[in-house]
């Protein structure tokens, strides 16, 4: 059955996105080659019309799409030789954006490297045991494979896992490998409500830690 809706959500780098439908009880995920057109410039906010498909138990898909407006579905605009004079403005910048992300990634590679020296410290003086030693850098990876998990089911257009389980793997010990794979896997990495949240789990665990390390194993109870 044909269905309109519109198109909410668009990671162009990635070439997929979510169609609200007032018909569909649940978003409907889309793949660029799922447009009938294929010069089509996908766009938030334009109208479309699908036909909805249901693939092995997953949410619903949209393939057979169409632009419902001829505005929305006209192509991208070739490149004119006044276009390629104008390209060196957007590169500079560009430079000025990426340069926060590089300070933000040096910083937080240096608190990881602060973290592996305090854990590495605590166990060394008895006041961690050796398992720690394991069981953070398997949390880690244990995140790191959550999130590339969530990231091929957001392209494939199955379940994803949930944000809050992403969270509970952070804050148990394994936010070292949440923060390489959102910078190596590009995943969760531009979300600032989700990243919200999980630097306020890497803040919690890290208190704790230092809680537990200097407080309460520098105050043993009394006999």
């Amino acid at each position: 059955m044909k269905r309109q809706g519109r198109l909410v959500r668009w990671e162009a780098d990635r070439g997929f996105g979510f169609i609200r439908s007032p018909d569909v009880s649940a978003d409907v995920f889309v793949h660029l080659r799922d447009f009938s057109d294929r010069r089509v410039l996908p766009q938030v906010g334009m109208e479309l019309s699908f036909e909805e498909i249901h693939v092995g138990g997953k949410g619903p898909r949209a393939v057979a799409v169409q632009a419902a407006s001829a505005n929305a579905s006209r192509p991208m605009p070739k490149r004119t030789p006044i276009d390629s004079h104008r390209r060196p403005a957007p590169r500079r910048a560009n430079r000025h954006r990426e340069s926060p992300s590089g300070s933000s990634a040096s910083s937080g590679l240096i608190f990881l490297l602060a973290y592996a020296v305090l854990v590495g410290a605590a166990v060394w003086s008895g006041r961690l045991p050796l398992l720690v030693l394991g069981v953070v850098p398997g949390l880690s990876l244990l995140a790191f494979f959550a999130y590339a998990l969530d990231k091929n089911a957001a392209q494939t257009g199955r379940w994803r896992t949930k944000e809050s389980t992403l969270h509970l793997l952070a804050l148990t010990g394994g936010w070292p490998g949440a923060w390489a794979a959102q910078r190596l896997l590009r995943h969760k990495s531009s979300k600032q409500s989700f990243l919200l949240v999980y630097r306020a789990t890497v803040v919690i665990h890290c208190a704790a830690l230092l809680a537990w390390v200097f407080w309460l194993q520098g105050h043993p109870a009394a006999a």
